[in-house]
């Protein structure tokens, strides 16, 4: 199965065809008005495909987490009857029970505190991927504007120094 990004990818990759299909006929065609409406119109489409695709997602991914949730439930119930019947086994032949069920009771209270501390770092992971996603995309959109910006001061002082140059030669041809 194909992750959500190379869904959202191809998804992509057919709108771009499909728009380039489309302007192709236009450009043909129409009159400008009518190739901007057919354009709106075309991004609309494809705008309302993309919410309907990652709302099917959304939904998919929720289906999902509730069969899980429910799954688990399922084994935390068959844990503590398990664990019941092991105890009463163990009460039948061991003498040190009482020590052993107050050990596996304080395990079963740290587990129950183990679960949220798991999902609360499973979110800030997620969270901190996000977030370093979003610094790396930024810190690459400023490296393409330093180096348009020192593209564009190349060549003011071009011009500049050409001006300069010009204006040179003027003064000289007035002496």
């Amino acid at each position: 199965m194909a992750t959500p990004k190379q869904m959202f990818e191809k998804q992509q990759s057919q709108m771009q065809q499909l728009a380039i299909k489309k302007n192709s006929g236009t450009v043909m065609s129409g009159s400008p008005t009518m190739e901007i409406d057919k354009e709106e119109d075309m991004s609309k489409s494809v705008l309302v495909m993309f919410r309907a695709k990652e709302e099917e997602i959304q939904r998919k991914k929720m289906e999902v987490r509730n069969k899980v949730h429910t799954q688990l439930g399922r084994v935390e119930e068959a844990t503590k009857r398990l664990a019941e019947i092991r105890e009463e086994l163990e009460g039948l032949t061991d003498p040190m029970r009482k020590e052993v069920g107050l050990v596996r009771k304080r395990i079963d209270v740290v587990n129950k505190e183990l679960k949220p501390l798991g999902q609360s770092c499973q979110r800030k992971e997620r969270e901190y991927r996000e977030a370093l996603e979003t610094f790396n995309e930024k810190n690459k959109e400023k490296s393409q504007l330093v180096t348009k910006l020192m593209e564009l001061v190349s060549e003011s002082e071009k011009v500049r120094l050409r001006k300069l140059e010009e204006l040179s030669k003027n003064v000289d041809t007035l002496k």
